[in-house]
């Protein structure tokens, strides 16, 4: 910009002083016409009338004459008109000098030296029109040069705008991949790395190296928090658990129906918290990623042995059972998989109404398992489904009866079934209220997984039920 400024300043300069001087040139040429005009008709009329008055104008024409081609000859240094004229000028100062006789003779040198003026000033327009043309050359070239070095401003800026922002965009991946990593719980080794960039950024990054370690701890701490405190629930209740046995097996003397009736309500509420302390357990288990211990199982028969751990509480809210009939061999996780039932018939019980449907019916399929626990009573509240699978988390619907849900049981229940590379789902039903479904992809147990690479060498074709 400041080289175009200059440039265009220069030729502004230029262009204001040739024109200038083109003014001063052209009218200066067009005064020496005149001047001759006004010479010769001085001269002429002075052989006709003979008044000393006309010689004394000629006289002062011609000095103004030779003053006027003194300064164009600074334009026509070389020009050959000039020459002459400056000749003719000495021959023209000595006719008041000349007899009448040579005075007419000499007359005739006007018809030259008045070609000479009109070649002066057509050279002098000849001049001008080359002093412009030059002008022109120049402002051409200025103009090429400022748009060669527009372009290479422009390319050179485009580069550094491309290299600052890589030099921008990486670091700000690098935080990205960061507080993605911090938000799945997941931190890789690149990711880990120091960032490198600005100074800003740099300082976000090491923020960020601050919360991950303060959250890290803060995990560790809530792990911690889970085993011990799951401990130390676990050891008082086994006495409560204890001591209401024995009471039950009468060692303290019979009870009345009222007494056995209360003793029955501790014994129940104790086996109510074991089982949520078992979920606290599950749930510290399934945070620190246990790997599945897949093994060919009936499906009916776990489905079975769910179902009697639920005996009491299916026959006091009367609720009638349909569960489909096996055997159904599948591979799967069978803690896993018992807990996802486990946990689905709990909520069918707690939250189904009295007297209401227990449904449970499987499919298989060539690449996978489908298990749905469905009941009768009140549906889902819509802002509660997206998230039913959250730690924690419990809806607008309560449990039925005294005994409150810690809102873990479903997050334990996905989690299992993600642990085995399933899913678990609340899905639609139009003959149901409440229908989840348990999705098992096709698996092989181990021995299998062997015997089949080291007759193939190759990996393990799915199993088909």
């Amino acid at each position: 910009m400041y080289q175009a400024g200059q440039a265009l300043a220069e030729l502004s300069r230029l262009a204001e002083v040739s024109a200038r001087q083109a003014v001063e040139e052209t009218r200066r040429a067009r005064t020496l016409g005149a001047l001759a005009v006004e010479m010769e008709r001085g001269a002429r009329q002075y052989e006709v009338v003979q008044q000393d008055s006309l010689l004394e104008i000629f006289t002062e024409r011609l000095e103004e004459f030779g003053e006027l081609l003194e300064q164009q000859r600074r334009l026509l240094a070389d020009s050959p008109d000039v020459d002459a004229l400056e000749g003719q000028l000495d021959e023209l100062a000595q006719l008041p000098e000349l007899s009448a006789e040579e005075y007419s003779e000499a007359l005739v040198q006007f018809t030259a030296f008045s070609d000479h003026v009109e070649g002066m000033r057509q050279e002098t327009n000849v001049r001008i029109d080359q002093r412009l043309d030059a002008i022109r050359a120049r402002a051409h070239d200025v103009q090429k040069r400022l748009w060669w070095q527009s372009g290479a401003l422009v390319s050179a800026s485009l580069l550094l705008m491309l290299l600052f922002t890589r030099l921008i965009i990486r670091p700000v991946r690098q935080l990205e991949r960061r507080i993605l990593g911090i938000g799945s719980g997941y931190q890789d080794t690149n990711t880990a790395r120091r960032v490198q960039g600005p100074a800003e950024l740099v300082a976000l990054g090491e923020r960020l190296d601050w919360l991950t370690a303060r959250l890290d701890e803060l995990e560790a701490q809530k792990q911690q928090f889970l085993r011990h405190m799951s401990h130390e629930l676990k050891t008082p209740l086994a006495s409560v658990r204890e001591g209401s046995a024995l009471l039950s097996d009468g060692v303290a003397g019979e009870m009345t129906a009222r007494q056995r009736e209360v003793l029955e309500l501790i014994d129940a509420s104790g086996a109510e918290l074991q089982r949520l302390i078992e979920q606290l357990l599950d749930y510290n288990l399934l945070q620190h990623s246990r790997s599945a211990a897949i093994a060919r199982l009936d499906m009916a028969t776990v489905v079975r042995e769910v179902l009697a751990k639920h005996r009491l509480g299916l026959q006091s809210k009367d609720m009638r059972v349909e569960v489909f009939s096996g055997p159904l061999n599948w591979c799967a996780d069978h803690q896993a998989t018992t807990r996802v039932l486990d946990n689905l018939i709990s909520n069918a019980v707690a939250y189904g109404e009295d007297g209401g449907e227990l449904l449970i019916r499987a499919r298989a399929h060539h690449d996978r398992l489908e298990v749905e626990v469905a009941n009768s009573g009140e549906p889902i509240a819509e802002q509660d489904r997206p998230h039913l699978f959250e730690a924690f988390y419990q809806g607008q619907a309560r449990r039925k009866g005294a005994l409150k849900g810690s809102g873990i049981g479903l997050s334990v229940a996905a989690d299992c079934a993600r642990l085995q590379n399933g899913r678990l789902d609340l899905v639609e039903d139009p003959h149901w209220a409440v229908c989840f479904r348990l999705t098992l992809p096709v698996a092989m147990v181990q021995e299998e997984q062997k015997q089949m690479s080291a007759e193939t060498g190759s990996n393990a074709r799915d199993l088909t039920i």
